[in-house]
């Protein structure tokens, strides 16, 4: 009886499903060296496998595949650490672009900076004059006050007055705050130099200009 060449096909492929079936898995085994230096074998990872790098064998002896925790681990960490470090170069990509568009919108010339730097020096300095302006009223009061106590320390009038005493103690409080001001006053000149130089710096590279 013949067959068609369809039919033939077909039970060929059959036959051959069913022999891949019958065959049996395959089989691995893992091993490891523990940390007692010993080697250890099983169907599943033993216990003095857990952590330490493994190695997968077949039936036929054959190392298949090597498994290795710790250096998986370093490497889910080190893909980590550079994912953040470029999140952190993007973000600050973003922020610099942001800046420059803010110093862009707020110049339109090296000259507006120059102007800006100069205007805000001149209030610093009107700044610090009120302050020196300050400590010389102080001085003036300490200076009267002094005058008042000695009314009472040479010319016998008895115990200078609570009133005359908190007065100078406040004076002295207060004289002591405004030479911390003045000093921290002092300071803001270069920063604020230091600020626009860097406005400058900054529009030049934004503008092509920087030489």
């Amino acid at each position: 009886m013949k067959i068609g060449i369809g039919v033939a096909a077909f039970l060929t492929g059959t036959a051959l499903t069913m022999v891949a079936h019958a065959q049996p898995k395959q089989d691995y085994t893992y091993r490891c060296t523990g940390k007692d230096g010993k080697r250890y074998y099983g169907q599943t990872i033993p216990n003095a496998c857990l952590g330490q790098p493994l190695e997968l064998i077949n039936k036929q002896g054959l190392v298949v595949k090597r498994i290795d925790p710790e250096g998986e681990e370093k490497a889910r960490l080190a893909k980590e650490a550079e994912a953040e470090k470029k999140r952190e170069l993007e973000a600050a990509q973003k922020d610099s672009l942001r800046r420059t568009r803010a110093l862009l919108a707020t110049y339109t010339s090296e000259k507006d900076i120059e102007d800006s730097r100069n205007r805000d020096l001149r209030n610093h300095e009107r700044g610090v004059q009120e302050v020196q302006n300050r400590i010389a009223e102080l001085k003036k009061r300490q200076a009267q006050f002094q005058k008042e106590l000695a009314l009472f320390q040479d010319g016998g009038k008895g115990s200078p007055p609570a009133r005359l005493q908190e007065e100078i103690t406040n004076a002295e409080i207060d004289l002591k705050a405004q030479h911390s001001l003045l000093e921290a006053k002092k300071k803001e000149a270069g920063l604020i130099n230091a600020r626009y130089d860097e406005d400058r710096r900054r529009y030049q590279e934004a503008t092509g200009k920087r030489r």
